[in-house]
């Protein structure tokens, strides 16, 4: 109760939103699914010819607003301390998407959305497995988490990549405008991530943060377990091909 009362009220209010953007994922998952939708939708459907900084808006917009990528982030940085480390990672994971969401919506790799979507959910429940220590613990060793964050990133990107494919967009212009979506969705990141870390930074300067470190990479591993299910779920009801 003394530290409790002696912490900054803002601080446990960062620490309160991380607990309802799980228990959001958690609870509500069907409310929250993650895609383009509405307006932005019919726009990029009925868009010809280079549209840059309407497809940046939205490509900032999808990442700004993607749940599933952003509890991922916040795995990837939830113990890295140096701000090189936090460079170095995030650029490993832009690079994956970056390669995967070009790639599938410019050469038509398809991939069925809700499997590649529930590999998502699995992406946030490996980094909070890891940040737990659980390769150590359970198994005695430590995979390469560059590599992982690398390959996530892949997986990531084609989660982008689906949405796009299904407003089965025009030809023309088809380069520009995606060059542009995924360069907002880099703009869209570096916004989000500056928020996280803020967060973050100031949690770690109280004694909140080594006591409910834990508990909080427990619930982003319920909050992908979540996302695992209700895309699984989707799949087996109605998404096989």
């Amino acid at each position: 109760m003394g530290s409790m009362k002696h912490t900054p009220r803002r601080f446990w209010a960062g620490f309160c939103w991380l607990l309802l953007f799980v228990a959001l994922v958690v609870l509500a998952p069907t409310a929250w699914a993650h895609g383009i939708g509405g307006k932005d939708a019919a726009f990029v459907a009925a868009s010809t010819g280079p549209q840059i900084l309407p497809f940046m808006y939205l490509g900032a917009k999808h990442m700004v607003t993607g749940y599933d990528h952003l509890l991922f982030i916040l795995g990837v940085v939830f113990f890295l301390y140096r701000l090189r480390h936090v460079a170095l990672y995030v650029t490993m994971f832009s690079i994956g998407h970056s390669i995967t969401l070009l790639a599938g919506v410019l050469f038509g790799l398809n991939v069925n959305s809700f499997l590649v979507d529930a590999l998502i959910g699995l992406s946030v429940v490996y980094k909070a497995f890891d940040n737990l220590g659980g390769f150590q613990s359970l198994f005695g060793f430590q995979p390469n988490t560059k590599a992982a964050v690398l390959g996530f990133g892949l997986v990531h990107g084609f989660g982008l990549a689906t949405k796009l494919q299904a407003l089965r967009m025009s030809p023309d212009g088809l380069l520009a405008n995606m060059i542009s979506f995924n360069v907002g969705v880099e703009i869209g990141q570096l916004l989000a991530l500056s928020v996280i870390l803020a967060l973050i930074i100031a949690w770690r300067k109280t004694p909140s943060f080594t006591r409910n470190a834990v508990l909080a990479n427990v619930l982003i591993m319920v909050g992908g377990f979540a996302l695992i299910e209700y895309q699984l779920a989707g799949y087996f009801t109605n998404g096989r091909f």
